[in-house]
């Protein structure tokens, strides 16, 4: 059974860091995904950026437009957990973030119904 816990969520000024992340416990051997998805009350939930892992490990990263050049997602393989370091944060990134995960593939989309796992989000505020 896989579960995957956030952590890193909080308040923060506009323009400074966070970093949010994801721990993967369970059996998530072979190719995977993992995903930051954000939400914000009455709209849908959007893609941010995910890592796509192949069998050899090898890491594919995919960002969304509106992220690019502020945001940066890595995994450690060792913990078993993918980080999602923020910079430049504006007040519109502020949104409630999940972290998904695709055991399937390691092509990535940024289609919420495409992970079949979820964890349970971390709140992050913009002032």
């Amino acid at each position: 059974h896989v579960q995957l816990v956030e952590s890193g969520g909080g308040l923060v000024q506009a323009g400074g860091s966070l970093t949010l992340s994801c721990a993967v416990t369970g059996d998530s051997a072979g190719s995977s995904c993992v995903a930051w998805f954000r939400e914000v009350p009455g709209l849908d939930r959007d893609g941010v950026a995910a890592i796509g892992t192949d069998v050899r490990g090898a890491g594919t990263t995919y960002y969304a437009d509106s992220v690019k050049g502020r945001f940066t997602i890595s995994q450690d393989n060792a913990k078993r957990t993918v980080h999602l370091q923020m910079n430049s944060l504006k007040p519109e990134d502020s949104a409630m973030y999940y972290c998904a995960a695709d055991l399937r593939r390691s092509s990535c989309s940024f289609r919420p119904l495409t992970y079949n796992y979820w964890g349970q989000g971390t709140q992050v505020t913009v002032s």
